[in-house]
């Protein structure tokens, strides 16, 4: 518990056998952890049965894979039904250090925010911190065109790394969202068009072997996406068109 919260972190894994303990350990040393949800995505390792050893941990297993938007449908609902007041997320393979999980359910807890994400570009130490060069650039280039057109400040839009109030979750439409990589944008789409600010904190960059990642042409299918989804956004503020996704 925080400040009388109940904080649930949620990990959509995929094939994260390598590091699910990791970050597991790490998640539950910072002492605020009432509760933490796996999904497995059909993973071919030893996923599930890894995260079945883990105390105060649910696991649910995807039978086929879903997506990682899929995925991260169903660690909401499950966070929520099991009475989850505030919700991060933190990917399985230990690319974002879960010792930010206390400030991030902070300024949700504290009302500041009803949503926290994690920056990789904040601190200016993202290539540092082995963020491939044309990656940095088309987040970079991808963050600025969707600034313009959503009309928010965000250093970026392409984190994992996130944290919500259970009132925020309830409200979005997530089953309209795209069950993969898309999902994310979208959400953060769905959050500017409520009229929500988006608190942002400073997260150290982590690339190594076993850290998950797509290649160039699903990243190429992501970008062009955002871009689109952020147009929709902007049209759908003028009036000139609707979209499911914006509604209310």
């Amino acid at each position: 518990m925080f400040k009388g919260k109940k904080i649930v972190v949620v990990m959509p894994a995929y094939n994260a056998e390598e590091t699910l303990r990791r970050t597991y350990d790490e998640v539950m040393e910072q002492g605020i952890v009432d509760l933490v949800v796996v999904v497995d995505d059909a993973s071919q390792d030893r996923t599930a049965e890894m995260a079945r050893t883990l105390p105060q941990t649910l696991v649910q297993v995807h039978e086929k894979n879903k997506g990682y938007g899929g995925n991260q449908k169903s660690c909401y609902k499950i966070a929520l039904e099991h009475g989850a007041d505030i919700v991060i997320m933190v990917h399985p393979d230990y690319q974002y250090t879960p010792k930010l999980v206390p400030a991030m359910a902070a300024l949700i807890a504290s009302g500041i925010y009803p949503c926290v994400i994690a920056s990789r570009i904040l601190g200016g130490r993202a290539l540092q911190g082995g963020m491939p060069l044309y990656k940095y650039v088309s987040n970079r280039i991808l963050t600025f065109l969707q600034n313009v057109m959503i009309g928010a400040k965000l250093s970026e839009y392409h984190t994992g790394y996130r944290a919500f109030s259970r009132e925020l979750l309830e409200s979005l439409p997530l089953h309209k969202n795209s069950d993969d990589f898309l999902f994310d944008n979208q959400m953060l789409c769905q959050i500017a068009w409520q009229g929500h600010v988006i608190g942002e904190i400073s997260c150290p960059t982590k690339y190594f072997e076993e850290a998950s990642s797509i290649n160039f042409t699903r990243s190429l299918k992501y970008g062009l996406g955002c871009l689109y989804t952020a147009l929709m956004f902007r049209l759908c503020k003028w009036g000139w068109v609707k979209s499911e996704l914006f509604e209310g």
